[in-house]
């Protein structure tokens, strides 16, 4: 028996933009539970870490390093992030992470690289990131992944500020 195709049931398919949904949860950290963004944040410490203790690099080079992963992870991010609440549907979506390892790479870019500073400037971007201190929550009034991203790029620089004073005391 033929079934004609306008009495087939419809397919519900969700386009996926492949590239945008890898780097949007960077890498799938954003599918991590409980609390996507926190591990979007671990994951760039971790790859801080990685870089200033496995590459043996110095305090310039990983300063330099650090700059690009920013400037790399904002040039696709927002596309990426962009893309992905289009097609998922969803406004900010949370899986959407990105965002926190673009704002957590801020925090750390003048952080000493050893695990007390390395998790200094994670929870201190932690707290801002949900807090959102004037002005940061205005960032999400940008329009799609401008919002996303630039309000924890915002909440990095908070970070940065205050990590950069408390380390005139450590």
């Amino acid at each position: 028996m033929k079934v004609e195709a306008s009495l087939a049931a419809p397919v519900q398919t969700m386009k996926k933009t492949k590239w945008a949904w890898i780097v949007a949860t960077f890498f799938g950290a954003g599918f991590g539970r409980p609390g996507p963004g926190t591990w979007g944040s671990v994951a760039a410490v971790m790859l801080w870490g990685a870089a200033a203790w496995g590459l043996h690099l110095s305090s310039a080079g990983l300063l330099l390093t650090l700059a690009i992963a920013i400037a790399v992870s904002l040039i696709f991010g927002v596309p990426a992030a962009t893309l992905v609440e289009r097609e998922s549907g969803h406004t900010d979506p949370g899986f959407v992470v990105v965002d926190e390892v673009a704002g957590q790479w801020v925090a750390l870019i003048a952080s000493p690289a050893d695990w007390r500073h390395g998790l200094i400037a994670l929870v201190l971007f932690r707290l801002f990131d949900i807090t959102k201190p004037f002005p940061v929550r205005r960032f999400e009034r940008l329009p799609g992944g401008w919002g996303i991203v630039f309000d924890d790029v915002a909440a990095g620089l908070y970070a940065l500020c205050v990590a950069s004073l408390l380390r005139l005391w450590i």
